[in-house]
């Protein structure tokens, strides 16, 4: 029996894949002119393997929570999986949540060791990220700062024995702490184990049919590291992987057809502005076999237009999820425009399909407070909105440092695991589908009747002229709001009288009773988003600016 049966460490899929492909890209790092750096398996595992054997000989072994900042690259796939294998805890730090949210993630993480590039250690120091009890320092890259450790120190101290390291783990034991977004709230670390790791894989390939020898192009960072799990070679665009929305359409497209991609991720902004710089060229991606997005519900125009670059019968997919339980359901392009997509402009909501194979998904009522023990009458019937709760696999257990929020968003059951409780509003229908309605925290209660975001502005998005929408609530005496509709236009629209654009959206809303009641309608030149995938739409930021715009 070889060290990686019976082990569940997800770094025993690197060793797996490295044996069956030694040879084969792990990864490539793009370049301007195709002159792209390749690492094979059989250099991943290795050199992972050296990094892991120099870790461990300056004292991170298992369990160490270990903070790491750098951006795509070589060093960043080998020290994950190093950290994997050493059994040590990844505290993956997300540059896009700025100065304020890096501070209180890693006050939050308390990590014992901090690995990064030269510029993320200088900001460290200068803006006093040190978490008490930061004990071990390293730098990657060739410049070295006093007081840190160089990460070819690093290679050094494991170059002395070729004896690989993989430390056994089971289901249960705690892999890495990944944050949340932060858009909707502070961000929070979320505890995952090696077993929820395990599960996102092998949903992923069972749904998708993701085979070995596949070429994907990774436009999220942690999304790119199921690639090598999976047996895909991961190829790394040159982008600013914090501005998805804003990214080179000729970056991902160059690429796509340099390296034979066949799998593509890219958040819906990301889809959005590719989209529409390739389809008036007439640009073709033949190759690609599927297109996976997530962060946000695509809507059905951009997977319209994305789709129309693709090969007969290719899809793009939507999956829904969030950092606490990814994916939870997936839909196809071909169920939004044949079917769903007509519903949504009706105010239904956004379908986001059915749940994958083990996960559990119910709908309870809405609630703002702690549920500690289920109960099977806490379900509601097909139809009804509320708030999704989940369970499965992978699903995670809590927060780390933070049982407060741990204890309002798990529901645990007698059996001794847990629903989470998603945060998100939505109903299932009689053929089990999950419909997506919005944020929980972020309906609007008129006094009259609750006004949820995604069905209203799904009324509302049908305009041609307009880009999206965004319902905010302005306060008219606690708890009462006034519903507001905040809209962003499309560039076609500059020169319109907007009196009449505003006209005809109050024609538009005025065809539902859900939307009957919105009369106030502001127009806004760009609307924030997240930093993470730029596709989540900060209505909280919205709702201040639209009280502002009402007084």
């Amino acid at each position: 029996m070889n060290e990686t049966e019976n082990n569940s460490n997800i770094a025993a899929s690197l060793i797996r894949m490295a044996r069956q492909q030694p040879e084969a890209a792990a990864v490539i790092m793009d370049r301007p002119g195709g002159r792209g750096r390749k690492v094979t398996y059989r250099e991943l595992d290795e050199d992972s393997d050296q990094l892991a054997r120099g870790l461990k000989a300056i004292g991170i072994g298992k369990g160490t929570r270990t903070a790491l900042m750098l951006p795509p690259s070589p060093d960043f796939f080998a020290l994950v999986f190093a950290i994997f294998k050493l059994g040590a805890i990844l505290v993956a730090v997300d540059p896009g949540l700025g100065v304020r949210g890096l501070k209180q993630c890693l006050k939050n993480a308390e990590p014992a060791a901090f690995i990064g590039i030269a510029k993320a250690h200088l900001a460290r120091i200068l803006l006093r990220w040190d978490a008490e009890g930061l004990r071990h320092r390293i730098v990657t890259g060739a410049i070295g700062l006093p007081g840190l450790v160089s990460l070819n120190e690093i290679r050094r101290l494991g170059a002395g024995s070729s004896a690989p390291i993989l430390e056994p783990a089971v289901a249960d034991t705690h892999a890495a702490i990944l944050f949340t977004s932060g858009s909707t709230g502070a961000p929070k670390g979320v505890l995952y184990t090696h077993g929820n790791f395990s599960a996102q894989i092998e949903a992923l390939r069972r749904e998708f049919g993701i085979c070995p020898g596949e070429v994907d192009l990774a436009t999220f960072p942690l999304f790119a590291l199921f690639a090598p799990a999976l047996g895909m070679t991961a190829v790394i665009p040159v982008m600013d992987f914090t501005r998805p929305g804003g990214v080179n359409p000729e970056s991902i497209l160059k690429p796509i057809e340099r390296y034979g991609i066949t799998n593509m991720f890219g958040s819906p902004a990301l889809l959005d502005r590719v989209s529409r710089w390739a389809d008036p060229r007439g640009i073709k991606f033949s190759g690609v076999r599927r297109v996976l997005s997530a962060g946000a519900p695509v809507h059905a125009r951009i997977m319209e237009r994305f789709r129309s670059l693709l090969a007969p019968g290719v899809q793009v997919y939507s999956a829904y999820g969030a950092t606490e339980s990814l994916p939870v359901s997936i839909i196809g392009s071909d169920a939004v425009q044949g079917e769903t997509g007509n519903l949504t402009a009706e105010g239904k909501g956004v379908c986001v399909g059915r749940p994958v194979a083990g996960i559990e998904v119910r709908i309870i009522a809405l609630t703002d407070v702690a549920i500690p023990v289920w109960r099977d009458d806490l379900a509601l019937a097909p139809n009804i909105i509320g708030e999704i709760v989940v369970r499965g696999p992978q699903v995670t257990q809590g927060y780390y440092n933070n049982a407060a929020a741990t204890a309002l968003s798990k529901i645990y059951t007698a059996a001794g695991d847990w629903y989470h409780r998603m945060g998100d509003v939505g109903y299932l229908d009689e053929q089990g589908r999950l419909w997506f309605c919005g944020r929980k925290g972020q309906r609007v209660e008129t006094g009259e009747q609750t006004l949820f975001t995604i069905p209203c502005e799904g009324v509302f998005n049908t305009h041609p002229e307009v880009k999206r929408t965004a319902l905010v609530g302005v306060p008219a005496g606690a708890p009462i709001r006034r519903p507001a509709l905040c809209v962003e236009l499309e560039a076609s629209a500059r020169g319109r009288d907007l009196s009449a654009i505003r006209n005809e959206l109050l024609t538009l809303g005025a065809k539902y009773s859900h939307t009957r009641s919105i009369r106030e309608i502001l127009f806004h030149d760009r609307f924030p988003v997240d930093i993470r995938h730029n596709a989540k739409i900060d209505r909280d930021r919205l709702s201040r600016w639209a009280e502002r715009k009402l007084r």
